[in-house]
Protein backbone atom coordinates (compact mmCIF):
# COMPACT_ATOMS: atom_id res chain seq x y z
CA UNK A 1 0.00 0.00 0.00
CA UNK A 2 1.15 3.54 -0.74
CA UNK A 3 0.66 6.97 0.82
CA UNK A 4 -1.81 7.65 -1.97
CA UNK A 5 -3.80 4.61 -0.82
CA UNK A 6 -3.86 5.98 2.72
CA UNK A 7 -5.27 9.28 1.50
CA UNK A 8 -7.97 7.44 -0.42
CA UNK A 9 -9.19 5.37 2.54
CA UNK A 10 -9.46 8.53 4.62
CA UNK A 11 -11.77 9.96 2.00
CA UNK A 12 -13.75 6.73 1.61
CA UNK A 13 -14.59 6.41 5.32
CA UNK A 14 -14.91 10.18 5.88
CA UNK A 15 -13.97 10.85 9.50
CA UNK A 16 -11.93 7.67 9.89
CA UNK A 17 -8.50 9.28 9.92
CA UNK A 18 -5.89 6.62 10.55
CA UNK A 19 -2.37 6.99 11.86
CA UNK A 20 0.47 7.41 9.35
CA UNK A 21 1.21 3.69 9.58
CA UNK A 22 -2.28 2.67 8.51
CA UNK A 23 -2.37 1.49 4.92
CA UNK A 24 -5.37 1.84 2.65
CA UNK A 25 -8.39 -0.40 2.61
CA UNK A 26 -10.16 1.94 0.21
CA UNK A 27 -10.81 -0.74 -2.39
CA UNK A 28 -13.01 -2.48 0.14
CA UNK A 29 -15.31 0.49 0.60
CA UNK A 30 -15.12 1.94 -2.89
CA UNK A 31 -18.24 3.62 -4.20
CA UNK A 32 -19.29 4.95 -7.67
CA UNK A 33 -21.03 2.50 -10.01
CA UNK A 34 -22.01 -1.01 -8.89
CA UNK A 35 -19.06 -3.36 -9.31
CA UNK A 36 -18.05 -6.81 -8.16
CA UNK A 37 -16.69 -5.17 -5.01
CA UNK A 38 -20.02 -3.61 -4.04
CA UNK A 39 -22.22 -6.53 -5.11
CA UNK A 40 -20.26 -9.23 -3.27
CA UNK A 41 -22.09 -10.12 -0.06
CA UNK A 42 -21.67 -7.76 2.86
CA UNK A 43 -20.25 -10.63 4.89
CA UNK A 44 -17.54 -11.28 2.32
CA UNK A 45 -16.64 -7.61 2.08
CA UNK A 46 -16.51 -7.01 5.82
CA UNK A 47 -14.43 -10.13 6.42
CA UNK A 48 -11.96 -8.98 3.79
CA UNK A 49 -11.91 -5.48 5.24
CA UNK A 50 -11.37 -6.71 8.80
CA UNK A 51 -8.37 -8.79 7.79
CA UNK A 52 -6.66 -5.85 6.10
CA UNK A 53 -7.68 -3.35 8.76
CA UNK A 54 -6.32 -5.48 11.60
CA UNK A 55 -3.03 -5.84 9.77
CA UNK A 56 -2.70 -2.09 9.42
CA UNK A 57 -3.67 -1.03 12.95
CA UNK A 58 -1.61 -3.69 14.70
CA UNK A 59 -2.39 -6.38 17.24
CA UNK A 60 -2.96 -4.05 20.20
CA UNK A 61 -5.78 -2.04 18.65
CA UNK A 62 -7.18 -5.05 16.79
CA UNK A 63 -7.49 -6.86 20.12
CA UNK A 64 -9.42 -3.92 21.59
CA UNK A 65 -12.01 -4.01 18.82
CA UNK A 66 -12.24 -7.81 18.87
CA UNK A 67 -12.84 -7.73 22.62
CA UNK A 68 -15.56 -5.11 22.19
CA UNK A 69 -17.28 -7.23 19.54
CA UNK A 70 -17.09 -10.33 21.75
CA UNK A 71 -18.66 -8.47 24.67
CA UNK A 72 -21.46 -7.17 22.44
CA UNK A 73 -22.22 -10.66 21.18
CA UNK A 74 -22.14 -12.11 24.69
CA UNK A 75 -24.59 -9.49 25.96
CA UNK A 76 -26.87 -10.07 22.99
CA UNK A 77 -29.75 -8.00 21.68
CA UNK A 78 -31.04 -5.86 24.56
CA UNK A 79 -34.37 -6.68 26.14
CA UNK A 80 -37.02 -4.40 24.75
CA UNK A 81 -35.38 -3.94 21.38
CA UNK A 82 -37.77 -3.40 18.49
CA UNK A 83 -39.44 -6.56 17.24
CA UNK A 84 -41.85 -7.61 14.53
CA UNK A 85 -45.44 -6.70 15.29
CA UNK A 86 -44.69 -3.33 16.88
CA UNK A 87 -45.74 -0.04 15.35
CA UNK A 88 -42.97 2.38 14.43
CA UNK A 89 -43.12 5.41 16.76
CA UNK A 90 -43.61 8.83 15.24
CA UNK A 91 -40.34 10.72 14.94
CA UNK A 92 -38.81 13.92 13.69
CA UNK A 93 -35.61 13.59 11.70
CA UNK A 94 -33.30 16.09 10.05
CA UNK A 95 -32.52 15.98 6.36
CA UNK A 96 -29.09 16.50 4.83
CA UNK A 97 -30.20 20.06 4.12
CA UNK A 98 -30.84 20.68 7.81
CA UNK A 99 -34.64 20.62 7.62
CA UNK A 100 -36.62 18.96 10.43
CA UNK A 101 -39.34 16.73 8.98
CA UNK A 102 -41.65 13.97 10.13
CA UNK A 103 -40.12 10.61 9.32
CA UNK A 104 -43.54 9.49 8.11
CA UNK A 105 -43.34 12.06 5.31
CA UNK A 106 -40.27 10.28 3.96
CA UNK A 107 -41.64 6.77 4.38
CA UNK A 108 -44.84 7.54 2.49
CA UNK A 109 -48.09 5.60 2.57
CA UNK A 110 -46.76 2.23 1.47
CA UNK A 111 -44.28 -0.33 2.77
CA UNK A 112 -40.82 0.96 3.63
CA UNK A 113 -37.34 -0.13 4.66
CA UNK A 114 -35.58 1.71 7.46
CA UNK A 115 -31.86 1.17 8.12
CA UNK A 116 -30.09 2.41 11.24
CA UNK A 117 -26.32 2.78 10.94
CA UNK A 118 -23.59 4.03 13.28
CA UNK A 119 -22.16 6.80 11.14
CA UNK A 120 -20.18 7.67 8.04
CA UNK A 121 -17.00 7.30 10.13
CA UNK A 122 -17.66 3.54 10.41
CA UNK A 123 -16.10 1.56 7.54
CA UNK A 124 -18.56 -1.29 8.06
CA UNK A 125 -21.40 1.17 7.56
CA UNK A 126 -19.72 2.48 4.41
CA UNK A 127 -19.45 -1.04 3.04
CA UNK A 128 -23.05 -1.82 3.91
CA UNK A 129 -24.70 1.35 2.63
CA UNK A 130 -22.76 1.27 -0.63
CA UNK A 131 -23.68 -2.37 -1.04
CA UNK A 132 -27.33 -1.49 -0.46
CA UNK A 133 -27.01 1.34 -2.97
CA UNK A 134 -25.78 -1.12 -5.58
CA UNK A 135 -28.04 -4.09 -4.82
CA UNK A 136 -30.99 -3.13 -2.61
CA UNK A 137 -32.02 0.39 -3.58
CA UNK A 138 -32.77 -0.45 -7.25
CA UNK A 139 -34.87 -3.45 -6.22
CA UNK A 140 -36.84 -1.41 -3.69
CA UNK A 141 -37.38 1.38 -6.20
CA UNK A 142 -38.76 -1.10 -8.73
CA UNK A 143 -41.21 -2.30 -6.10
CA UNK A 144 -42.21 1.22 -5.07
CA UNK A 145 -40.79 0.77 -1.56
CA UNK A 146 -39.43 3.78 0.35
CA UNK A 147 -35.86 3.42 1.65
CA UNK A 148 -34.41 5.62 4.40
CA UNK A 149 -31.13 5.32 6.31
CA UNK A 150 -30.82 6.87 9.78
CA UNK A 151 -27.86 7.78 12.00
CA UNK A 152 -27.23 10.16 14.93
CA UNK A 153 -24.69 12.15 12.93
CA UNK A 154 -25.05 15.84 12.22
CA UNK A 155 -26.56 16.63 8.81
CA UNK A 156 -23.15 17.78 7.59
CA UNK A 157 -21.55 14.50 8.62
CA UNK A 158 -24.40 12.47 7.12
CA UNK A 159 -24.15 14.41 3.87
CA UNK A 160 -20.56 13.31 3.35
CA UNK A 161 -21.85 9.80 2.73
CA UNK A 162 -25.48 10.41 1.85
CA UNK A 163 -24.58 12.61 -1.08
CA UNK A 164 -23.01 9.58 -2.75
CA UNK A 165 -26.06 7.35 -2.32
CA UNK A 166 -29.26 6.95 -4.27
CA UNK A 167 -31.54 6.82 -1.23
CA UNK A 168 -32.49 9.15 1.62
CA UNK A 169 -30.12 9.62 4.57
CA UNK A 170 -31.31 11.49 7.68
CA UNK A 171 -30.25 12.40 11.21
CA UNK A 172 -31.96 11.06 14.32
CA UNK A 173 -31.02 13.88 16.74
CA UNK A 174 -29.91 12.55 20.09
CA UNK A 175 -30.82 9.02 18.98
CA UNK A 176 -34.40 9.87 19.94
CA UNK A 177 -36.02 7.31 17.65
CA UNK A 178 -33.31 4.70 18.21
CA UNK A 179 -33.84 5.07 21.96
CA UNK A 180 -37.58 4.44 21.60
CA UNK A 181 -36.74 1.36 19.59
CA UNK A 182 -34.33 0.11 22.27
CA UNK A 183 -31.32 -0.13 19.98
CA UNK A 184 -28.92 2.47 21.43
CA UNK A 185 -25.44 1.56 22.60
CA UNK A 186 -22.03 3.25 22.82
CA UNK A 187 -18.44 2.22 22.14
CA UNK A 188 -16.60 0.76 25.11
CA UNK A 189 -14.13 2.99 26.94
CA UNK A 190 -11.28 0.96 25.45
CA UNK A 191 -12.75 1.35 21.96
CA UNK A 192 -13.08 5.11 22.45
CA UNK A 193 -9.39 5.23 23.38
CA UNK A 194 -8.59 3.17 20.29
CA UNK A 195 -10.61 5.58 18.15
CA UNK A 196 -8.59 8.43 19.61
CA UNK A 197 -5.38 6.61 18.70
CA UNK A 198 -6.71 6.36 15.15
CA UNK A 199 -7.42 10.08 15.07
CA UNK A 200 -11.19 10.47 15.48
CA UNK A 201 -13.98 10.58 18.05
CA UNK A 202 -17.54 9.39 17.50
CA UNK A 203 -18.99 12.23 19.56
CA UNK A 204 -17.48 14.77 17.18
CA UNK A 205 -19.74 13.48 14.40
CA UNK A 206 -22.91 13.11 16.44
CA UNK A 207 -25.52 15.84 16.64
CA UNK A 208 -25.71 15.59 20.45
CA UNK A 209 -21.93 15.51 21.05
CA UNK A 210 -22.10 12.09 22.74
CA UNK A 211 -20.68 8.75 21.55
CA UNK A 212 -24.12 7.08 21.63
CA UNK A 213 -24.88 5.11 18.47
CA UNK A 214 -27.55 2.67 17.31
CA UNK A 215 -26.97 -1.01 16.84
CA UNK A 216 -27.01 -1.62 13.08
CA UNK A 217 -30.66 -2.45 12.46
CA UNK A 218 -32.95 -3.07 9.51
CA UNK A 219 -36.72 -2.68 9.78
CA UNK A 220 -39.24 -3.60 7.11
CA UNK A 221 -42.54 -1.78 7.63
CA UNK A 222 -45.92 -2.50 6.14
CA UNK A 223 -48.21 0.21 4.77
CA UNK A 224 -49.65 0.77 8.26
CA UNK A 225 -46.24 1.48 9.77
CA UNK A 226 -46.08 -1.84 11.60
CA UNK A 227 -42.70 -3.57 11.80
CA UNK A 228 -42.90 -6.87 9.94
CA UNK A 229 -39.18 -7.65 9.98
CA UNK A 230 -36.58 -6.49 12.51
CA UNK A 231 -32.92 -7.48 12.40
CA UNK A 232 -30.72 -5.98 15.12
CA UNK A 233 -26.97 -6.63 14.89
CA UNK A 234 -25.10 -6.19 18.15
CA UNK A 235 -21.84 -7.10 16.39
CA UNK A 236 -21.30 -4.09 14.15
CA UNK A 237 -19.07 -6.08 11.77
CA UNK A 238 -22.11 -8.07 10.62
CA UNK A 239 -25.11 -6.69 8.73
CA UNK A 240 -28.38 -7.75 7.14
CA UNK A 241 -27.83 -9.06 3.63
CA UNK A 242 -29.86 -7.69 0.73
CA UNK A 243 -31.50 -11.06 0.05
CA UNK A 244 -32.98 -11.20 3.57
CA UNK A 245 -34.42 -7.69 3.25
CA UNK A 246 -35.97 -8.37 -0.13
CA UNK A 247 -37.46 -11.64 1.15
CA UNK A 248 -39.09 -9.73 4.01
CA UNK A 249 -40.37 -7.06 1.62
CA UNK A 250 -41.80 -9.62 -0.79
CA UNK A 251 -43.49 -11.44 2.09
CA UNK A 252 -45.65 -8.35 2.64
CA UNK A 253 -47.58 -8.95 -0.56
Amino acid sequence: MTNRDVAQVRSESTSLRSRRSVRSTAARTETTMPTEQTTATIGAQTADFTTGFNETIGDELATVFASEQADLVENGVPAGAVAAGERLPSATVVTEGGESVALSSLLGDGPAVLVFYRGAWCPYCNITLRHYDATLAPELASRGIAFVAVSPETPDASATLGGELGFTVVTDPGNALATELGIVTAPSDAAIEAHTALGFAVKDSNADDTPAIPFPTVLVLDAEGVVRFADVHVDYTTRTETEAILAAVDALS
